[in-house]
């Protein structure tokens, strides 16, 4: 039995054809899919026998919201989802003035060890199916009632150690007849899997590329991230030119700002001599803390001079706004188990 929300439109019309059905009523079956429906008794434009039909064949209750923390600070949402298998990932709601962001993950747990994210801790269950993946956008805008407009696929797990769903999803996610979200509405962040990040340039997808970089040399990028272990930052950097040379759309790299370790004004210097000439955008990301990490957040004004030194030496670079930190919300808090204490 398949997850619905993993069907195609094409498929889902292969379907109704196989079982008698009118035409149209694939259109109708696939609309239910960015409505967030975790029943087929919500279908309620279908007839029971085709309702039936489909629960022989399909299941919708593969991703479940088990608890949900707003934040007092700023009105973000962290959900906790119960997948199918009772595997536990996080995702995130933000909004904006241009509208509603959600932050998701493509992996229950992570395989690339980084020290300073709480998702490391917290061990690997499984890579996603593209359905998972597009599960969480529709479920969040039914809870809302409103309509997402922007994608990051930044929380828990490394999208490009997910390469095959992770395409059919940025494909599934755009289709008119679905949610469609445009694909210039999309990042998708690598902690640098250059092979992987060479072959997301041929696919020709116009989404936003962005680098978990975090560190201005191989030195203090290999404490931080195994994978600097695997590539070095020449080969990561080349597959970044490489990038912008063949989509033309510029490269954002992540940088989060931790005290006395990546932070420093020589750090920002070498950052800018490294950057110096490629279309990019470096994200400055305060650090966020969390129970056991031995990375503290930089002070403000460490940061701000940090960036001022980036901009004067030609670097586009601004300062994330911080959002849903007293929700464990933020970039590098997310986690694929439910902590002790944590009320669900």
């Amino acid at each position: 039995m398949k997850f619905l929300y993993d069907a195609s439109i094409t498929e889902i019309e292969s379907w109704v054809r196989t079982q008698g059905y009118p035409k149209f009523r694939a259109k109708q079956i696939y609309a239910w899919i960015p409505k967030g429906v975790t029943s087929f008794e919500q279908m309620s434009d279908l007839s029971k026998d085709i309702r039936a039909s489909l629960a022989a064949d399909y299941y919708v209750d593969g991703v479940f919201i088990e608890n949900k923390m707003v934040s007092e600070l700023d009105g973000t949402i962290k959900y906790i989802l119960r997948l199918k298998d009772n595997n536990i990932i996080e995702c995130v709601l933000m909004r904006y003035h241009h509208g509603n962001s959600i932050c998701i993950s493509s992996q229950a747990g992570c395989r690339m060890g980084c020290a300073f994210c709480a998702s490391t801790g917290a061990g690997f269950g499984r890579n996603l199916s593209s359905g998972e993946m597009l599960s969480q956008i529709a479920i969040v805008a039914s809870d809302i009632d409103d309509r997402i407009s922007n994608i990051v696929i930044m929380g828990i797990g490394e999208p490009f150690d997910n390469y095959e769903q992770l395409i059919i999803f940025l494909k599934t996610v755009n289709e008119p007849d679905g949610m469609g979200i445009g694909m210039r509405h999309i990042s998708v962040s690598t902690c640098g899997l250059v092979d992987e990040m060479l072959k997301f340039t041929n696919e020709g997808l116009p989404v936003t590329l962005s680098i978990s970089l975090h560190a201005p040399n191989d030195e203090i990028r290999k404490k931080m991230m195994p994978i600097a272990n695997r590539y070095s930052m020449k080969e990561l950097l080349d597959a970044c030119k490489n990038h912008v040379r063949v989509t033309k759309r510029r490269v954002t790299f992540e940088y989060s700002l931790f005290n006395s370790v990546n932070d420093m004004p020589a750090h920002a210097r070498e950052l800018a001599k490294l950057l110096k000439g490629m279309l990019c955008h470096v994200n400055l990301i305060p650090a966020n803390e969390f129970i056991g990490s031995e990375y503290k957040k930089s002070k403000k004004e460490t940061i701000q001079t940090f960036k001022d030194i980036l901009i004067e030496n030609g670097i586009n670079a601004t300062v994330r706004r911080e959002l849903g930190n007293d929700i464990m919300a933020a970039c590098g808090q997310l986690r694929r188990t439910v902590e002790e204490g944590e009320k669900i």
